[in-house]
């Protein structure tokens, strides 16, 4: 009986102490080192976890993870969980069987394309879109009023209201600032952010055609671009996704599998607004936060305010990253091995 009280005790500990650190939002880890990619299966009961990354800070050790139903991600200490590190091809057959890895294979199935791999859209028979929003390198600031738009539009029927931003590392350290003032307003429960990373540098040459631009450029160092993206969100209090969005979403096959080595989904998009292409039923839709690109911002505000009634009568939503692709996934078979 002792036992059960003991075990009783221990897991409203640990429930208290994730609900302790959900309010208090994600940390800033200052000082990290060794962070590498890590794979393993990690279980804290009832949840089952993949392991993705493996870091250092100020001494202790940190795991990433990744809900494989849901693909929420999570920072904790491995004391916390039962863990059994696995090879990359024995974690994904562990898990083959889950959204996460489903919308891996599929990304990988569509690796083939030079622009636009990855996976495009969410539930098609959802109604409403999934937004995301590019933050790459600029020197102009933040274009707020996609933020104010949503929030005025939605704060009666989403609140928060979900959205994912595909960060760069060099607009991180550009625009502090404005990076503050994305925080704040999730901190006050008005917006909700997947941060997708979209590398590091987001180098891109004016004249060189795109089987060999952006990340398909001569001298990328791919490691560099993922891993110091997700160490500079961390050190910015930022929770690293699941998800990566190629610059200018060009990438070729090799790279596609690059990507999914570090267990991340390529997200494309089936709705550029910019280039005039119309979201439908569960589009990600894709428009540029940094400033470059008022057009594309100009056509999304007209979009939801052509949508108030159906938006008010919960008929046309906004929705969250993650759930759109864990829906479309959690009730397929797939049994398509890499």
């Amino acid at each position: 009986m002792k036992l059960k009280y003991i075990l009783k005790l221990f897991t409203i500990l640990f429930i208290l102490s994730i609900l302790s650190n959900k309010s208090k939002g994600q940390a800033n880890y200052l000082k990290i080192t060794n962070y590498k990619v890590y794979y393993g299966w990690a279980t804290h009961y009832p949840q089952d976890w993949m392991i993705i990354r493996q870091f250092e800070n100020e001494g202790k050790n940190y795991f990433l993870l990744v809900n494989p139903q849901t693909l929420e991600t999570r920072i904790d200490e491995p004391s916390f969980y039962k863990v059994k590190p696995m090879a990359l091809t024995e974690v994904r057959d562990f898990f083959k069987n889950s959204p996460y890895i489903k919308a891996i294979k599929k990304a990988e199935r569509h690796s083939v394309n030079t622009q636009d791999a990855g996976i495009e859209n969410g539930m098609p028979k959802q109604t409403g879109i999934s937004l995301t929003a590019d933050l790459c390198p600029s020197h102009r600031p933040l274009d707020k009023r996609i933020f104010t738009s949503i929030v005025q539009e939605f704060e009666q029927v989403e609140k928060p209201v979900p959205l994912a931003l595909s960060v760069s590392g060099v607009w991180m350290k550009q625009h502090p600032d404005d990076l503050e003032w994305l925080k704040k307003m999730q901190a006050d429960h008005q917006i909700n952010i997947t941060w997708i990373n979209h590398s590091y540098n987001h180098r891109v040459s004016p004249t060189l055609p795109l089987k060999k631009n952006f990340l398909l450029l001569p001298g990328t160092d791919i490691n560099f671009e993922v891993l110091e993206t997700e160490k500079a969100m961390l050190k910015n209090g930022l929770l690293p996704s699941v998800f990566f969005r190629f610059p200018g979403l060009v990438s070729d096959q090799q790279l596609v599998f690059k990507i999914t080595d570090f267990g991340l989904i390529p997200v494309g998009s089936d709705a550029w607004l910019a280039k005039g292409q119309k979201p439908q039923a569960g589009s990600i839709v894709l428009i540029h936060g940094n400033g470059n690109e008022p057009v594309g911002v100009n056509d999304f505000i007209k979009l939801i305010h052509s949508k108030t009634k159906a938006i008010a009568k919960k008929e046309w939503l906004l929705y969250d990253l993650r759930e759109s692709v864990d829906k479309e996934f959690e009730n397929k078979s797939d049994s398509t091995n890499r």
